[in-house]
């Protein structure tokens, strides 16, 4: 390890500090985090705390020379560019969060107040539709009814007896009714004056 320090640098802290980092610190592997963190995206079925978990493990891993407010807000748009849900991304960018606790508390409102009201819609829906039906019920109900009505009526004209044509009522001096069935008021019924009807 100390193979490559010339002898009178051996006891230089320094120069010992940076043989040691360069031994020992994995250089590679913080570009590898970076990159991860770069491409990570939130996995099908995987919740926004999880995502959010491991935006955090991985930023202390690739990012662990940087001051914690750089950290903070890097942390919140690689979080915010891997949510899955481009609605709750979206809406998560622009509250403009400066750490990573506040955007996942607000992401998760976001995404629960999303999928709220697509319950209560279909909820809705369905009472709606038993609404129609029972709607559709009544005005049928009420149109078997009126049409009920009408064909008895019309039987019991069939069965009443045929009257004449030009039987004249005595009441109001019309034709096709008697005087018992009238249905002329008495102060408007024509009177018969010298022979014919008064007008």
């Amino acid at each position: 390890m100390f193979q490559g320090i010339p002898a009178d640098k051996l006891t230089d802290l320094t120069t010992i500090e940076k043989a040691l980092e360069s031994r020992f610190e994995d250089r590679h592997l913080v570009q590898f985090y970076r990159t991860e963190l770069k491409i990570r995206r939130q996995k099908p079925e995987e919740s926004l705390q999880v995502l959010a978990a491991d935006v955090e493990r991985l930023m202390s891993m690739a990012y662990a020379e940087c001051p914690l407010d750089i950290r903070g807000s890097l942390a919140v748009q690689l979080f915010v560019d891997a949510i899955r849900d481009k609605e709750t991304q979206l809406s998560t960018r622009l509250m403009d969060f400066t750490d990573l606790k506040s955007a996942l508390a607000y992401s998760t409102k976001f995404e629960s107040a999303k999928t709220a009201p697509k319950i209560s819609i279909h909820a809705r829906s369905i009472e709606t539709e038993d609404d129609t039906w029972k709607e559709r019920d009544d005005k049928f109900e009420s149109l078997l009814k009126a049409l009920e009505k009408l064909v008895n009526s019309l039987a019991a004209e069939q069965n009443a007896p045929r009257r004449n044509p030009n039987v004249i009522c005595g009441k109001c001096f019309k034709k096709r009714h008697v005087q018992k069935t009238c249905q002329t008021n008495d102060a408007y019924s024509g009177k018969l004056t010298s022979g014919r009807l008064a007008e």
